[in-house]
């Protein structure tokens, strides 16, 4: 009953989104694109140097922000304005300017505005675009209604390594389930009416050793096969604005690249959009050594590409001069303003009202925006581990004790939103428990810590005394605090703090132990899976996380979120991910000549595209329907796929690919396709998938893409472990 449910919800949720594109924003064409560019030209002609100069001037509230400089027409682009009183107050000072060139208003919108969906990580880990696309249509429409127009988001960095703390913000390792999301998100966000940016252009996610804005070394082959392809699928969206990178890539600092940002993005891509620099990443030129001063830098930046000075101030002071003493051209310049302008005129905000500061507070944490959030944190809760079936609790448990700080997060229970738009409610999970529970079964709660960091002890004895009397132990660690997000990169990936030694004790009371986490990336959890009896792994759920998480362990709601990134077994396997290239040792019987540790398994603690479920799902009859494709050619796939479980489950069906012969070696798995399913116990349903000829090449050394003949292997299953098989070959026309 309950999927079908879900079915109708995503249905009528789509429904909406569609019923509300004439919010909406993007790119117009034919005659009204035409005429844009007219009023463009037009407009750049009565600016002065300076004016020009202000368009591509982008400084945030705080501190050291000047509002005589928006009323002087010197700043094009204002950032965390969020309080509607503040946005109208910076919109009503455009008017008293010489021109009245409207401000783009920004803010990192990156999961939610008032009402909050799950780290995006967590919302990759649905594997469902179609509710990742309403979480960003409803982040977007609640930060229009504050006044913002602009977001910083969608991030959609490749990273396979854990240790890099920015991985909460992206959708893990894959390029392909990547693009996805990409796409997914930038459609999101820009029906909700804000124009998306997406970040962070390039390479930033291969951070060298997970050290956050370290240097990035990135073949040629590798940039075009794995992280270019999610900001190229953002952009054919229509992606009207893009983030450069705070790191080097092969040598050149991201800023300053002008083959990544004009040649490619510009030339071979066609985007019209305008980039800007990330925060104060103009001025670090000089740290990277490419810049003696910020006038030179702001000199390279620009001349490489990049349009817009994020809280830099160093276009602001700097380029008129580099402009008057003709180390700029004026066409460079004129070309910087026309594309921020473009973007003005495209999302409308020369005919925008200003924001109805009344209005705003009753379009946050509507009935519909909640409801996403909640299909959103059910779809991403991950099982990863279930043993003797453990979960869903079972009818003989007439005790729980929810253990952790974290489960009741104190500045999490009620607060209210930086707007100031209207409280938000996160249901504790111990009272989640209750709700969800039998009526007869007692739920305790002990926080053990002081803090959801987990990096001391309030009162451990209590905790294990509450664990001891319960039969059934639920404990809610995690990352919190200064251990996530930008800057919190970690070469320790175990519990943070005191928390490991909090897990330990629960399963020495012999009681069973339900590990409930909440972390912003993959941590290493081998100690976890030999001895506690079920994992449940979410990354941060948002506003509905704890009721999320309340009805997955209650068996309310069965578990379908499928990892986005592998998790490993240790930090000494780092990089781990799912699509490597064969070698000339490959395991076998694991002798020591063979490309093996000699401490630990090759494989991944826990793979990718891996979760599991109350249900049981089993593959059968695969089938191609043509056995020789083209190149210009394409084939259908199709696999039967039987829930032999007794509740109705959601699956993941997962097409891999591998081409055992080519030109260069090719991975011995690559995802090419997904579907998510509900299907009723004892329901076997046929899943049908496309594949394109032209889609299963790759790029060589000089960037150049090549396709191959020869036979090409195709698994599928529900993770990147797929085993059940079907061919055909790929040959040319």
């Amino acid at each position: 009953m309950l999927l079908r449910l879900v079915a109708a919800f995503l249905f009528c949720g789509l429904a909406t989104v569609a019923s509300a594109q004439q919010e909406g924003v993007g790119w117009k064409t034919g005659r009204e694109a035409a005429e844009i560019e007219r009023k463009i030209t037009a407009l750049i002609g009565r600016m002065t140097l300076e004016e020009k100069v202000g368009q591509l001037h982008l400084s945030g509230r705080g501190e050291g922000f000047d509002i005589n400089q928006v009323k002087a027409g010197r700043m094009g682009a204002v950032m965390n304005f969020v309080v509607p009183a503040e946005v109208r107050q910076v919109q009503e000072a455009v008017r008293q300017s010489r021109l009245k060139i409207p401000l783009i208003i920004g803010l990192d919108a990156v999961h939610g505005f008032s009402t909050y969906f799950p780290l995006p990580l967590g919302q990759a880990s649905s594997w469902n675009p179609q509710l990742i696309e309403q979480a960003a249509y409803w982040t977007g429409r609640e930060a229009r209604a504050a006044g913002v127009n602009w977001t910083f988001a969608p991030m959609v960095d490749i990273s396979r390594d854990p240790r890099w703390g920015r991985v909460l913000e992206g959708a893990g390792e894959d390029a392909y389930l990547a693009s996805v999301i990409a796409a997914a998100r930038t459609r999101g966000y820009q029906r909700g009416g804000v124009a998306a940016s997406v970040k962070h252009f390039v390479g930033y996610g291969a951070a060298e050793g997970g050290r956050d804005y370290n240097s990035t070394w990135i073949p040629t082959s590798q940039l075009h096969d794995l992280f270019l392809p999610p900001f190229k699928a953002a952009f054919d969206t229509g992606a009207m604005t893009a983030m450069a990178a705070f790191n080097a890539l092969n040598g050149m600092p991201a800023t300053a690249h002008r083959g990544m940002l004009t040649d490619l993005l510009r030339g071979k891509w066609g985007f019209r959009g305008f980039v800007t620099s990330d925060f104060g990443s103009i001025t670090e030129l000089r740290l990277h050594g490419i810049a003696k001063d910020d006038a030179e830098a702001a000199r390279k930046a620009l001349l490489a590409g990049i349009d817009m000075d994020m809280m830099g101030d160093v276009y602001h002071k700097h380029l008129a001069g580099e402009v008057k003493a003709g180390r700029v051209p004026v066409k460079a310049l004129d070309e910087a303003v026309r594309r921020v302008l473009r973007v003005k005129y495209h999302l409308g905000l020369f005919e925008r009202q200003d924001v109805d500061v009344a209005a705003a507070p009753s379009l946050m944490q509507t009935e519909e925006a909640r409801k996403v959030a909640r299909q959103a944190a059910r779809e991403g809760v991950i099982l990863l581990r279930n043993d003797k079936q453990t979960l869903p609790i079972a009818p003989a448990v007439k005790s729980v004790a929810v253990i952790g700080a974290m489960a009741v997060p104190e500045d999490e229970r009620v607060w209210t939103d930086p707007a100031g738009l209207g409280r938000r409610v996160v249901q504790p999970l111990p009272d989640a428990l209750r709700e969800q529970l039998p009526s007869d079964v007692t739920v305790t709660y002990e926080p053990a810590f002081t803090k959801a960091c987990g990096t001391e002890f309030k009162d451990k004895d209590a905790a294990l005394k509450a664990a001891a009397a319960a039969d059934l132990v639920v404990t809610m660690l995690g990352e919190d605090c200064e251990f996530m997000g930008e800057g919190a990169s970690r070469t320790n990936l175990s519990l943070p703090g005191v928390q490991q030694e909090l897990l330990e004790a629960l399963v020495a009371t012999g009681k069973p132990v339900v590990l409930v986490l909440a972390t912003a990336r993959p941590l290493v959890l081998s100690w976890a899976d030999k001895h506690v009896a079920a994992i449940v792994q979410t990354f941060h759920g948002g506003t509905e996380g704890r009721a999320a998480i309340a009805e997955v362990l209650a068996g309310k709601v069965n578990p379908a979120g499928r990892t986005p990134m592998s998790f490993p077994r240790s930090v000494g396997q780092i990089p781990v991910y799912y699509d490597q290239l064969p070698t000339g040792r490959p395991q076998k019987i694991r002798q020591r000549y063979e490309s093996i540790y000699m401490d630990e398994a090759n494989e991944a603690l826990y793979p990718f595209g891996f979760g599991l479920s109350y249900s049981r799902f089993a593959y059968a009859n695969p089938r191609v329907t043509n056995a020789r494709v083209p190149f210009n050619g394409a084939t259908e796939i199709a696999v039967d796929v039987t829930n032999q479980g007794d509740r109705d489950g959601q699956e993941v069906v997962q097409l891999y690919i591998r081409q055992p012969v080519a030109e260069r070696s090719r991975p011995l798995r690559l995802l090419k396709g997904f579907e998510k399913i509900a299907l009723k116990a004892g329901e076997t349903r046929t899943v049908r998938f496309k594949l394109e000829g032209k889609a299963l090449g790759g790029h060589d050394d000089d960037g150049r893409y090549q396709l191959d003949p020869g036979i090409v292997e195709v698994y599928l299953g529900g993770s990147s472990l797929a085993s059940v098989r079907t061919q055909f070959e790929l040959a040319k026309p």
